[in-house]
């Protein structure tokens, strides 16, 4: 990970340190970098049972907890010349003293005490620290202030006076929530700390960066890895607000890439472009009596291009560094972590535009993360989310979900070398997220990320399929569908189109409905789009169109479409990463059908299994759609949908107009 994108702006921590806390500018410009990480650690809590209890007794009753942590744990601090300068998002793992037992607590608590983590939160937290079980999310104490000092010498990071004061979320479960806040105790870290990266940087450039082995890393897991390169997001651990900007905001979201394969996975930097590049996007599951009825997506960033890998093991795998060049490449069975703020930064993405998502091919000239020509604002490139759609109040009840996705050149042409070993399909995980807040908001992950499955897979209730048009030659895309019975004598119809890697994209989606059907409420969602940018790759740099797709209704169907290819080359396509989805209400219940699915670029379109309304009775005269087509889009709909069946040929990226060939900048500091 390039560590220089953090050298400014960062949250400068308490520290016994003089130098440190008298320097508030920044790191100087020459010198050594450190990433650093638990080698081991203890972990003690000074509790009030009195007070964790709710007593009204004045005494209080001491109780202390002891723990060790995980080794190798993830709590990452950056080191400059030997002189703490922040502790970044992470956490640590505690393990219960065997010697000590386990006290009586809140049930809980008690329940929790053997899976809790010490977590060190965003910048833009209210606390530095947390102490959560690390399998729910459940949050039991804040932890206010504390004392950090980095001894050099020892390589030992202490913590010391921490406060622990119950979490409103705690407060409430233990039936007394007038004790949220409340002080109950303190709580102390000492930790021995190990580089896992060193940075030599003259005038702000670095010029040679060096990856320790783990003194303490896990025993290789060749064995239980697959043949070939394969790169899964093993972790979603945060996400945060990065930007706003009037109505939206934009998001970042931090991702741990794995290599679940036996071969190094390429990560080298731009110019070069043999890496991993990722889009991030955001999903809400909501609607009907349960708040599950729909799930839509409703926010996406431009792509975010790897360069630098660490070698942890994050995924539980079982690192194996040798036959590897580190840094360079992430080896087998090793991780590699992004923090949310990096992966919302806005030099660091590049435009979709630019990228085949099946073939991992793109150009290096232009820069596909070109920035010249514009003034990056709040949620631009980021995952730009609208307001509107995270507002609590306005969302009640709803489940949020967010998603990333590697993709990677190296998988595409071992899965052409060896078709038997294709490992280009589990690229992508989920996890789902707490949402708090109206107009400005802080996200907490929940339970374990999804690993090796699209967000559309969480869709409570519903039937998620995955289609794949011609395989060998382009990717894969998910039908889902939920047909629930609001009212009597009244169906919802719900559909949900997720393209994960298909780079032909989907153009057009006709439903087939049974006689004497009458619709009503007819519906259509897409996620907010980048406006057009000065060099991102669309046709005139004008953008992906917004505009919702047309809505045709016959005596037997339903079809929605874009524009077609040949009308606007920035049509509003459902293209990779994205989540399209159509609804409607009907009189009639649903029996198995087939839709027809129509491509942008090229291929003939393609049936696939759904539930429709059944017909039945007199038919009724068809009802008045939400959006009334043009006669353009009706003719085109109508090809697209009875089109038939010719060659596909296999989609080849061409390359696109653009600046001329430019040194890659040094990224500047943040703000």
């Amino acid at each position: 990970m390039f560590l220089l994108v953090l050298l400014f702006g960062l949250s400068r921590v308490d520290s016994r340190n003089p130098d440190t806390k008298n320097n508030h500018n920044g790191y100087a410009q020459t010198g050594t970098l450190q990433k650093m990480i638990v080698e081991n650690a203890s972990v003690t809590m000074q509790l009030d049972l009195n007070g964790l209890n709710g007593s009204n007794s004045l005494v209080a009753r001491p109780l202390t907890l002891q723990f060790s942590v995980a080794a190798n744990s993830f709590f990452p601090i950056l080191v400059f010349n030997d002189l703490l300068r922040t502790v970044q998002p992470g956490s640590m793992a505690l393990i219960p003293s065997r010697d000590r037992g386990i006290p009586a607590l809140p049930v809980q608590l008690g329940a929790s005490v053997k899976q809790l983590v010490v977590e060190k939160l965003p910048s833009n937290q209210s606390f530095g620290l947390a102490v959560r079980d690390s399998k729910t999310g459940f949050t039991f104490f804040n932890v206010e202030g504390g004392d950090y000092d980095y001894n050099a010498n020892a390589r030992s990071l202490g913590i010391a006076g921490g406060r622990l004061l119950i979490s409103k979320q705690f407060a409430n479960a233990l039936g007394r929530p007038s004790d949220a806040g409340s002080d109950i105790g303190k709580i102390s870290v000492g930790a021995a700390m190990q580089p896992i990266q060193i940075t030599e940087v003259v005038n702000g450039k670095p010029k040679s960066v060096v990856v320790p082995p783990l003194s303490q890393g896990a025993s290789p897991g060749a064995g239980t890895l697959v043949p070939g390169p394969d790169i899964t997001v093993g972790d979603l651990p945060d996400m945060v607000q990065v930007g706003s900007e009037g109505s939206q905001v934009g998001l970042g979201i931090a991702t741990t890439s794995c290599n679940n394969g036996d071969q190094p996975v390429n990560f080298h930097a731009l110019p070069q472009t043999d890496h991993p590049f990722f889009p991030q996007n955001f999903y809400r599951m909501s609607g009907g009596a349960d708040n599950t009825e729909r799930f839509e997506q409703i926010g996406q960033a431009w792509i975010k291009h790897a360069f630098g890998a660490d070698e942890l093991d994050e995924c539980n795998l079982g690192c194996d560094t040798s036959n590897c060049v580190q840094f360079q490449q992430l080896c087998p069975g090793c991780a590699d972590p992004y923090l949310a703020d990096e992966n919302g930064w806005y030099q660091l993405l590049g435009s979709r535009a630019w990228v085949n998502p099946f073939t991992g091919f793109f150009l290096s000239n232009p820069d596909p993360t070109n920035h010249t020509g514009h003034n990056d604002i709040g949620a631009s490139h980021r995952v730009r989310v609208n307001v509107s759609d995270l507002n609590t109040t306005l969302n009640q009840g709803a489940t949020y979900f967010a998603e990333a996705q590697y993709l990677t050149p190296q998988e595409y042409q071992w899965c052409q070398s060896h078709p038997g070993q294709c490992n280009m399909y589990n690229n992508a995980s989920y996890r789902k997220f707490l949402v708090s807040g109206t107009t400005n908001f802080t996200f907490s992950p929940v339970g374990v990320t999804g690993r090796m499955h699209p967000a559309i897979t969480a869709w409570t209730g519903a039937a998620v399929n995955q289609m794949e048009p011609d395989p060998g030659n382009d990717g894969i895309w998910f039908m889902g569908y939920k047909v629930t019975n609001p009212t009597p004598g009244v169906y919802h119809y719900e559909y949900a189109l997720y393209n994960q890697n298909l780079d032909r994209s989907i153009q057009s989606f006709r439903v087939p409905i049974g006689a004497g059907a009458a619709l009503s409420n007819i519906g259509f969602h897409a996620p907010p789009q980048e406006p057009g940018w000065a060099n991102d790759g669309t046709f005139n740099n004008q953008g992906y169109s917004s505009m919702p797709w047309a809505v045709t209704q016959a005596s037997n169907s339903i079809i929605w479409n874009s524009e077609t290819f040949a009308q606007n080359q920035n049509a509003n396509a459902i293209r990779f990463g994205t989540l399209y989805n159509f609804r409607f209400d009907a009189n009639q219940p649903p029996q198995s059908a087939n839709a027809t699915v129509g491509f942008f670029k090229t291929g003939s379109p393609m049936m696939v299994a759904i539930q429709a309304p059944a017909g039945g009775g007199t038919p009724t005269p068809t009802p008045t759609a939400t959006a009334t087509p043009t006669a353009t889009a009706t003719a085109t709909a109508t090809a697209t949908a009875t089109a038939t069946a010719t060659a596909t040929p296999r989609p080849t990226p061409s390359p696109r107009g653009g600046p001329l060939p430019r040194p890659r900048p040094t990224p500047l500091p943040r703000p």
